[in-house]
């Protein structure tokens, strides 16, 4: 499998994501020094104490995604190792984040890293369990899974409008799936109904290959879709197997 990754957008915004840290931590210790020393002026410490909140919080956005190893390319990475070179896996090189291409057809692989267990029904998505820890992180290091289903929704429009714009005039656009995964161990999957194959991260590449006997593309269009993904691929190559 071919690997093509746009580290230059990782590099940039690991260290984005450093800088907002910093920043915010000064921030938060302007504002914790001002309600100490200078009461009076209670309006500048509550206003450097919010900023402060929400510059972590975008500080920990950044560098969950592009500063913390494994980073979700790293996780849908190893996920898929071992499909054969048929197939081309691509991290930031399209709008939608991460993208299969090969025999199963065109992919948009959602990764998340929740713990605890995950449910879907009566179109809502919870977590629970998880104890003190999964409370702790969603508050201060970890997002909550939110709406999957909006993010895949977003993604396979986008790369539907991608493809459009790149192939030839003549081309039919091939569907474009998604598939929702959870590279936590501690995570217990129950959305058998969900809109979108949701799984453990360990069962995405036997999934794929099944997908590929049942519902393969030709080899043509593969070829098609990788050129209008990555002309230059092989300049950017990470990894092949």
């Amino acid at each position: 499998m071919q690997v093509v990754i746009e580290e230059k957008l990782i590099k940039r915004n690991s260290r984005i994501g450093q800088i907002l840290t910093v920043v915010s931590l000064v921030t938060l210790g302007g504002g914790m020094f001002i309600t100490f020393k200078r009461p009076e002026l209670l309006w500048l410490s509550i206003t450097a104490l919010l900023v402060g909140f929400l510059l972590s919080q975008i500080g920990i956005f950044y560098t969950n995604r592009w500063g913390r190893s494994p980073r979700p390319d790293e996780q849908v990475s190893l996920a898929l190792k071992g499909l054969d070179k048929r197939y081309s896996l691509y991290h930031y090189q399209t709008p939608a984040s991460h993208v299969l291409v090969g025999p199963a057809g065109v992919w948009v692989i959602l990764p998340k890293h929740q713990r605890g267990t995950i449910t879907y029904s009566k179109n809502r998505w919870r977590q629970s369990g998880g104890g003190f820890m999964q409370a702790y992180l969603k508050f201060f290091a970890q997002e909550g899974i939110g709406r999957p289903e909006l993010e895949i929704d977003s993604e396979t429009e986008s790369l539907t409008k991608f493809l459009k714009k790149n192939l030839p005039a003549e081309t039919e656009i091939p569907e474009i799936r998604a598939a929702l995964i959870f590279s936590n161990p501690a995570a217990v999957i129950e959305a058998d109904n969900a809109p979108a194959p949701t799984l453990p991260a360990k069962k995405l590449k036997d999934f794929m290959r099944n997908t590929a006997k049942e519902r393969p593309i030709s080899a043509e269009k593969i070829a098609l879709i990788k050129h209008a993904i990555a002309p230059l691929a092989e300049d950017d190559e990470d990894e092949t197997e």
